[in-house]
This record gives C-alpha cells, sequence and structure tokens, in this order.
C-alpha cells in the first residue's frame, strides 16, 4: 500500500495555525481586538498579502470578526465553538432547549456521580446566589447565576469533551435563558427544581438530579406553548 507523502503547510496556513493558537491559548481572549496589520507583518514575518489571507481565512471560519473602522476582533475561542455558534443561531428555540435537555441531563447524571467536595461547595454557592437574585426580583443577575450553576454542574462532570462542547454553547444556551425569562415576568418560576437538581447531585441521587433536569425544562417548554 503505497502512503502520499503529506505536503508542507503554505505560508498562510502555518500564520492561521499560529493565530488559533493565540485564540485557543486565551492569548487572543474573546472581544480581544487584535494588533494592527504592520506589528503582526512583524510578528509572523510575512507579507501584508499572506496576512491579510490569513485574516479572511479565520474570519470565514467564525474565529474573528472585522468591523469597518474599528479593527478586527475575535468572536470565539475555536473552530468548534464557531461551528456551533452558526449553526445554533439557525435553530429554533424550542430545538435549543432539546438540546439543553439532552446535554444537561447527562450533565447532571454524570456529576451526581463524580462531583467533590469542592464542587459541592460551588454549587451551593450559586444556588444561593440564583435564590438572592429570585428574592430580590433581579433578572439580570439571576440570568448570570443561572447560567454559572449550570456551568459549574457540568464542571462536576470531570468530563473534558462535555465541558468544551458546553462552554461552546454558553452564549446560545444564555440567550435562551433570557428569552425565557422575558416571557414570563416572574424570574424565580424554575428555583424550585434547581434546589432540587443541586440537592440531588450532593446526595449523589443521580435519578432526581435527572428528573429535576426534566422538570425545569418542561417548564420551559410551556412557557413556549
Amino acid at each position: 500500500m503505497e502512503i502520499s507523502k503529506t505536503s508542507r503547510l503554505s505560508l498562510v496556513e502555518q500564520v492561521v495555525a499560529q493565530m488559533e493558537a493565540l485564540i485557543e491559548s486565551g492569548t487572543w481572549p474573546i472581544g480581544y481586538r487584535i494588533p494592527p496589520e504592520l506589528e503582526l507583518m512583524g510578528q509572523f514575518d510575512v507579507s501584508r498579502n499572506t496576512l491579510r489571507e490569513a485574516i479572511r481565512a479565520l474570519v470565514h471560519a467564525g474565529l474573528l470578526q472585522t468591523k469597518q473602522g474599528s479593527g478586527t476582533y475575535v468572536l470565539t475561542s475555536s473552530v468548534l465553538g464557531a461551528a456551533l455558534e452558526k449553526r445554533i443561531q439557525k435553530a429554533s428555540l424550542l430545538e435549543t432547549l432539546e438540546v439543553r435537555q439532552a446535554l444537561e441531563r447527562e450533565a447532571a447524571h454524570l456529576a451526581s456521580i463524580r462531583r467533590n467536595n469542592e464542587d459541592i461547595e460551588q454549587l451551593r454557592i450559586l444556588l444561593k446566589k440564583c435564590q438572592t437574585a429570585a428574592k430580590q426580583k433581579d433578572r439580570k443577575e439571576y440570568v448570570l447565576s443561572d447560567m454559572l450553576l449550570h456551568k459549574a454542574i457540568v464542571d462536576a462532570t470531570h468530563n473534558s469533551i462535555l465541558i468544551d462542547l458546553y462552554d461552546h454553547m454558553t452564549t446560545s444556551i444564555q440567550a435562551s435563558i433570557e428569552n425565557l425569562a422575558e416571557m414570563t415576568n416572574d424570574v424565580d418560576f424554575h428555583i424550585d427544581p434547581h434546589k432540587r437538581l443541586v440537592h440531588a447531585i450532593i446526595d449523589q441521587n443521580t435519578d432526581q438530579a435527572m428528573a429535576a433536569v426534566n422538570e425545569y425544562i418542561a417548564q420551559f417548554k410551556e412557557t413556549l406553548t
């Protein structure tokens, strides 16, 4: 069996790879305006045309966004994140909720098995923040605390792929939470199932944890009808 020789990366591909590394490592964080052309040309030791072609490739991939008269900014932290964001933007709110249910139910199951003392402390802190925000009817603070609580549950799975996948969907998931909060006019309408979810994870009761996820997602779906 003949094996074809691998082709060397072109200069443009090399610059793209280096820029992706800067983005994925957080050296260029989301929202960061990348350095001007002359600085990057010197940094990568390439011509203006090569640099511009590399930037165009990353804009097309969804990692960068060029704003006329302002500069070029980091839009997301990876190609996977960009691809997911593009796809989720085309999805309905119901479809997003169904994906949330699948991810968060499995996260609840794994977190119930794998959570450690540090995870438990973080879950209690964030649940308390959700409860305080709900009591004060502070919708903005509630949405933020709620999102952080879900992320903490996913982190408690200690599954790196699930954590990365959920992180890349965070923007769209947060948008779905905000949209539903606007539609309900009652910011604490799903505090109780969240309390049951956190307590079930702490008690390592996988069935109750998954049931709690099903409960608040069902409440969300009822809001859409």
